[in-house]
């Protein structure tokens, strides 16, 4: 059930961002260890994927 909803979504994602969006996305999601992905739509479309990573230490 829950892979039919990811599956689910993903169509629909699919449908709104391009396929280059997405590999960024993804990759600044697999590196990013601490801190946020903002992604900014206008008209629709993507515009702008930011990364804002914070950096700990000890």
């Amino acid at each position: 059930m829950e892979a039919e909803r990811l599956a689910d979504s993903m169509d629909a994602l699919n449908e709104k961002i391009s396929e280059n969006h997405f590999h960024i996305l993804l990759e600044y999601i697999k590196t990013i260890r601490y801190g946020s992905v903002t992604i900014s739509i206008q008209d629709g479309k993507v515009v702008l994927i930011e990364k804002t990573e914070k950096l700990k230490t000890r």
